[in-house]
């Protein structure tokens, strides 16, 4: 059952979205497309509910709550910047907007990008870890809670290796070859438009 809520609730996140943009953009009506932009927040609510009272009704604890958990603290780690991302772009391919700034491709610029993601990564983290504890707690059995100890570590492993990749940008920043034609210090400007 949660696996189902878990895909409706994506689902949902891109059909609102949808909504959402080509309400605000297409139809020109920028007040209720934000609004159903909005509403996406009560999608991860209502998930967190089923969850809790999948547990509460007595449901085994399993992989499938900890799958909940990682994609609600993914929703708050990443999903706003997710939104920002696709409102741009459906402002400048239907509302005249300018180009949405590429990400930065070298240097420091890009280690700060990289930085900024991994961030996202570590809220997310800390989010889903924070629902399994009290997950943990509320089952409070210690023969039934492997499931969610397991997906605590797994979140931690997935921020670890995405940190290390992030960490890999500052410790060794890519650099503009002289034959691409694109100056590092362009790369940068970019970076803070």
């Amino acid at each position: 059952m949660i696996v189902a809520l878990i895909a409706a609730a994506e689902i949902g996140f891109w059909v609102l979205l949808a909504a959402g943009l080509t309400v605000r953009y297409v139809l020109r009506m920028p007040r209720t497309g934000l609004a159903l932009l909005l509403c996406e927040p009560l999608l991860e609510i209502g998930l967190l509910i089923a969850t809790a009272l999948d547990l509460k009704n007595g449901a085994e604890p399993n992989w499938t709550h900890g799958l909940a958990a990682l994609y609600l603290g993914y929703t708050v780690g990443h999903g706003h910047r997710t939104v920002k991302w696709l409102d741009g772009h459906a402002a400048h391919r239907f509302g005249g907007a300018p180009a949405p700034p590429r990400p930065p491709r070298y240097g420091m610029a890009r280690a700060r990008h990289e930085g900024r993601r991994w961030l996202g990564t570590l809220i997310a983290t800390v989010v889903a870890t924070v629902l399994l504890q009290l997950a943990i707690w509320y089952v409070d059995d210690p023969s039934r809670i492997t499931s969610l100890e397991d997906s605590r570590t797994t979140a931690w492993r997935v921020a670890g290796i995405h940190g290390v990749y992030a960490l890999s940008y500052l410790l060794w920043p890519r650099r503009a070859r002289a034959d691409a034609g694109e100056p590092e210090e362009a790369a940068g400007a970019d970076a803070r438009r």
